[in-house]
């Protein structure tokens, strides 16, 4: 009875202690979703063929494999948030990874909005006292990140249901949202410590003084001189969210920014970083460094990572901000050259939430050790600047694979679930960097070098058929797996610059027909200045992000000139007719377009508004250029690839780029689509499904 009683009281404890209840099962076969960020249904067809993905062909004999429709257009946040919610992008908001301020033009990254710090001297009835202003510098409230995506997650709906679930590193789930009976570890878009998607760092004693600064893709080179053997620098953290705010609303002004204006924002961006101090003392031809950086001491050999370090950063007195970094001695023979991974959230000690409950991140650290918590985890942008070799890359992806798979592998023996959803992202960025040699006619293609790294793809593919033997080792036998992507692929050789075309064709004016100059990753997270040469009283239709045409639209763009109604309409269908017709390789006589769809064509619901007006489909092979993405107007329309980023996704044809569905229950269609998967997890579970939601189960009841 004693016993009784006590089993009794605990209980109670728990029962009053909401966050630490322990989900009951629903009884239904649990359900495994292993997705796998850009598989390509082609690809999977030709390697299972060759015999090299063994236990994805003994799921598919189990239940099928399927094209797996995509959206409008297939870029990941718009294509995991419709997987997420099983709605079309009118009904979630997210279509790509930029937005744009209508009321004045600048653009930011997308899939979340950020709150600015508060400092003491913001407040209302201290503002208004004499002397104030020094109190500038003390916060009273941290910047907050909150997301844009509308709509609501299957895992949310199936959790006020009972249905238990683990939610890791899905992208579009950052910050992370309240998931009743569950857990959720957030993925893309979770940022470095200084908000970007991954600022890497590149020291070197044979970077010249013309190479150091930021990087066209979020890098930060700076040449390093020595004293003897001994070089000191710094580690550039995060900015002062203050000064940050204030640089930001500077920004703001868009057009009417003035000199004066431009001199203030190079003296605060000149106080605006944090920084760690860094030592490296090296003897040159010893094939060693020794680095000292936050109290830790590491002697690396050339081509030596070094483990994870715990760095600190103090933005102020009374802000600190903890992070961990991965070192990496590129070369200590005649030169020197180290190379710093983005410094990543600390799992235990996150700037802000990561993971819901808000100590899950930490549980899992504590139980794992360290893990890559930055949501685009691989080196992509040190490949495509040069800065990295494809050995490293191909080294550092395999790390960054394993990170996530142990994540996956530890909630699956230890969590308590009824469904899990662990997303990879790995096989994505190797097609994005390595695609160049399976393409033979890539400007980058080169015979020698496809004989080393032609099986870069295919061996990622492998370690994710790997990886879901060793998923299948600890699952019941009846549990349901769904192998899904949210896209497949395309080879990028030529880059095709919209908004250049558009001044060409009169849609865009600018001042004096001026070129815009070339953009950087920073300009996004920096709030550069955009469109400084556009003259917006005489433009009707202006490019940005991957495929994305938007009207100056009277009453909606701050400064528009196109009516909403007839001429809105007109303007549609000649653009649409143009851009089939005239948009043309000049070298191949080819067509660079294969569809454009509009906007009322393709999305409802309540984020219509937000929706480009035009969104271009691209034939293989032609994506929009970079500069085009952040709204330049480069010289020329369509010109060679001669990046390392060569194959892609965003942008292209929709109907041309489905993702992989894998089951290992049959369905009851041939033709599934990624705004399926959710009703299809809720009716396996019996609940009821939202009359809100677009897609249709995959099995009939």
């Amino acid at each position: 009875m004693k016993r009784l009683f006590v089993f009794m009281a605990l209980a109670a404890a728990l029962a009053a202690c909401g966050g630490n209840k322990v989900p009951a099962h629903t009884g239904k076969p649990k359900l495994v979703i292993l997705g796998f960020d850009g598989m390509d249904p082609d690809l999977v067809r030709e390697f299972m063929a060759q015999g090299q993905l063994p236990n994805m062909k003994r799921l598919m004999e189990q239940g099928g494999l399927y094209d797996l429709g995509t959206t409008v257009s297939a870029e990941s946040p718009t294509a995991w948030a419709s997987f997420a919610t099983g709605v079309n992008p009118g009904k979630h908001n997210i279509y790509d990874f930029l937005i744009r301020d209508t009321s004045n033009y600048v653009l930011d990254l997308g899939m979340v909005r950020r709150i600015p710090a508060v400092s003491l001297a913001d407040v209302r009835f201290i503002r208004s006292l004499p002397g104030s202003s020094w109190l500038d510098g003390i916060p009273v409230a941290r910047p907050k990140v909150v997301s844009i995506r509308g709509g609501e997650s299957f895992w949310v709906t199936a959790g006020k249901a009972g249905v238990p679930s683990s939610i890791l590193t899905v992208p579009v789930t950052f910050p992370p949202e309240t998931v009743p009976n569950g857990e959720m570890l957030s993925g893309l878009p979770l940022p470095d410590i200084r908000g970007t998607m991954g600022t890497f760092y590149y020291f070197a004693t044979d970077l010249s003084r013309y190479e150091e600064g930021d990087t066209e893709f979020g890098g930060i080179l700076k040449h390093l001189t020595f004293d003897g053997a001994t070089a000191k620098t710094e580690l550039q953290g995060p900015p002062n969210p203050l000064i940050k705010k204030k640089i930001d609303a500077l920004y703001d002004k868009g057009s009417a920014l003035s000199d004066a204006d431009r001199t203030k924002i190079g003296e605060l961006k000149a106080k605006e970083n944090s920084s760690l101090p860094m030592t490296i003392n090296w003897t040159r031809g010893s094939n060693q460094a020794v680095v000292t950086l936050a109290g830790e001491t590491l002697t690396l050999k050339t081509g030596e990572w070094s483990k994870w370090i715990n760095v600190r950063f103090d933005i102020n007195f009374l802000m600190r901000v903890h992070g961990m970094v991965q070192l990496l001695v590129m070369n200590a023979g005649n030169e020197l050259q180290l190379y710093v991974s983005p410094v990543n959230f600390r799992p235990d000690a996150p700037p802000t939430p990561m993971s819901y409950p808000e100590d899950f991140a930490g549980k899992i650290y504590k139980k794992i050790g360290p893990y890559r918590t930055l949501g685009w985890a691989e080196a992509t942008w040190p490949l495509n600047e040069g800065r990295m070799d494809e050995k490293t890359f191909m080294d550092d992806l395999y790390k960054a694979f394993d990170d996530r798979a142990q994540v996956i592998i530890n909630r699956l023996t230890e969590g308590n679930w009824d469904v899990l959803v662990g997303v990879i992202e790995s096989t994505d960025r190797v097609q994005h960097m390595m695609w160049r040699y399976r393409d033979t006619t890539s400007p980058l293609y080169n015979a020698a070098d496809a004989a080393k790294y032609g099986d870069s793809i295919l061996r990622i593919y492998r370690r994710a058929d790997n990886f879901i033997a060793e998923v299948l080792e600890h699952l019941e036998p009846d549990t349901e797996i769904m192998i899904v992507s949210d896209h497949g692929f395309h080879s990028w050789n030529k880059a095709v610059n919209v908004n250049t075309w558009l001044v060409q064709q009169g849609y865009m004016v600018l001042k004096g027909q001026g070129e815009s100059r070339d953009r950087k990753l920073d300009d996004l997270f920096g709030g550069g200045t955009f469109w400084e040469n556009v003259d917006w009283s005489k433009t009707r239709a202006y490019a940005m992000g991957l495929g994305q045409i938007y009207f100056n639209v009277r009453g909606r763009e701050a400064e528009g000139i196109v009516s909403p109604g007839a001429e809105y309409v007109a303007l549609a269908d000649e653009m649409v007719k143009k851009l089939k017709s005239d948009l043309i390789d000049p070298d191949t006589k080819q067509h660079i377009v294969r569809n454009v769809y509009k906007r009322d064509d393709v999305y409802t619901g309540e984020y219509l508004g937000n929706a480009s007006d035009l969104q271009l489909g691209f034939e293989d092979g032609y994506r929009v250029s970079w500069q085009t993405a952040q709204g330049g107007t480069p010289k020329g329309i369509v010109y060679n690839n001669t990046q390392k980023w060569s194959g892609d996704h965003g942008g292209f044809d929709y109907e041309t780029t489905a993702g992989v569905l894998i089951t290992n229950r049959p369905i009851s269609t041939t033709t599934p689509n990624i705004i399926d998967i959710a009703p299809t997890v809720l009716q396996h579970f019996g609940v009821p499904i939202p009359k809100s939601i677009d897609g249709k189960p995959l099995r009939k009841q």
